[in-house]
């Protein structure tokens, strides 16, 4: 069994790009861009470029004060446990950052990650992101190359997300469950988990002893 969840407003109660953005004093202007990309009335790829654009000067010490401040989403850690405890394997794919998912990753015991990479020089983040972008298509690129990598049938994959670029990733999976999800995520996820449900209640929906 593999696993694969989103982040931002999924493996974690934030949207980090608004953390960094609050530092930034841009925090409401990037934010009704987040809620349009999530919606799927902007390209993300476009939104993200532009909403990292704003970030352009921030010292690199922001980062790090952020990392402080990211708020794990409720039942996540049993989500976690409870696929390791029937030896699946759980990663998290982010259109966020790799400098705040990385610790979070390794304090959580995330198996796999990826993630977008923000580009500093000189102690300053450029306003640019480097690599490979994380965006839709690639999140259901990483899915599929773990399962593979894992031997894992694809019909023994899980996707979880609340936004419109988990859509391609929810629809590779074995199944999808939409947590806390806009709405054109509610329509076509297998399963939906909304408020006040954590994270644990998508434990009955893994392929256990499939």
């Amino acid at each position: 069994m593999l696993v694969v969840t989103d982040v931002d407003s999924t493996l974690i109660q934030d949207e980090v790009i608004e953390l960094l953005a609050d530092a930034a004093g841009v925090r409401a202007d990037v934010a009704a861009v987040t809620e349009r990309a999530m919606r799927g009335e902007i390209d993300f790829r476009e939104s993200l470029t532009e909403r990292v654009a704003t970030l352009g000067g921030l010292p690199e010490s922001v980062v790090m004060d952020v990392v402080g401040r990211v708020r794990v989403s409720p039942g996540a850690e049993q989500l976690i446990s409870a696929v390791h405890a029937h030896d699946g394997r759980i990663g998290a794919v982010s259109g966020g950052f790799s400098q705040i998912l990385e610790p979070l990753a390794d304090r959580l015991g995330l198996d796999l990650w990826a993630a977008n990479v923000l580009e500093i020089v000189d102690g300053r983040l450029t306003g640019r992101v480097s690599g490979e972008i994380v965006d839709g298509q690639r999140k259901a690129d990483l899915l599929t190359q773990w399962a593979a990598e894992l031997q894992v049938p694809l019909a023994r994959t899980v996707a979880i997300g609340d936004g419109a670029n988990d859509l391609v990733m929810m629809r590779t999976a074995g199944t999808s469950i939409g947590y806390r999800p806009k709405p054109v995520v509610a329509a076509q996820a297998d399963h939906v988990i909304l408020p006040p449900a954590g994270l644990d209640s998508a434990v009955p929906y893994l392929p256990i002893g499939d």
